[in-house]
């Protein structure tokens, strides 16, 4: 994976069957990524159930904290790696096996720090707390060369206007998991046509 998605489905799996169906809706929809999240004891097995039932959908794993979770992450095959702040172990692990990683940062010395060890893109999380698009605004003008991935309120209603800001390369969300998947995969791709991109743009 050398690009992010416009648009990445956060999954909190519980068990098998859950996994299935909302792996399916997504695929069925077109969207064919998702962020498995280590929030859940069932999460290394959701990604190695993706890989082997859904080969053509982009799988990684998301607040991923530790170089042990990472480990165990690409070990079931995940294709990307998210933290939800900067890890230099994890970020290290990716390096070396050549997976892309996502890590967090939100204030000044954060990117500060995210520069330095060659990050040109960072998750912004979680964006409503921090301050979301005004927020991301103010950053843009003494960091114009670093890019974000707000997630965390990002919704339905809101998130082709973080899209629309230069500084935004994608957004992250787990609304559109729930209720009525397909509607939602619908939505997106609509917007993003609207907007004049597409999912992999």
């Amino acid at each position: 994976m050398d690009k992010l998605p416009k648009v990445i489905p956060v999954a909190v799996f519980h068990n098998r069957e859950e996994a299935l169906a909302q792996l399916s809706a997504l695929s069925l929809g077109n969207i064919p990524v998702a962020e498995i999240t280590f929030r859940t004891p069932y999460a290394a097995e959701a990604i190695s159930l993706c890989r082997e039932r859904f080969p053509d959908l982009c799988v990684g794993a998301g607040s991923v904290v530790t170089p042990a979770q990472a480990q165990l992450a690409l070990e079931r095959g995940a294709q990307f790696i998210v933290s939800p702040g900067l890890s230099e172990e994890v970020a290290g692990l990716c390096r070396a096996r050549g997976v892309f990683y996502l890590p967090g940062a939100v204030t000044p010395t954060e990117l500060m720090r995210a520069g330095a060890l060659g990050f040109s893109t960072v998750k912004f999380f979680p964006a409503d707390v921090f301050g979301g698009a005004k927020a991301l605004k103010a950053l843009s003008a003494p960091f114009p060369q670093m890019k974000f991935v707000p997630t965390g309120g990002v919704n339905e209603e809101n998130f082709a206007e973080f899209l629309s800001l230069p500084c935004v390369e994608a957004v992250g969300g787990s609304w559109m998991l729930k209720g009525d998947i397909g509607a939602h995969c619908k939505r997106i791709h609509d917007l993003l046509r609207q907007a004049g991109t597409a999912l992999w743009s």
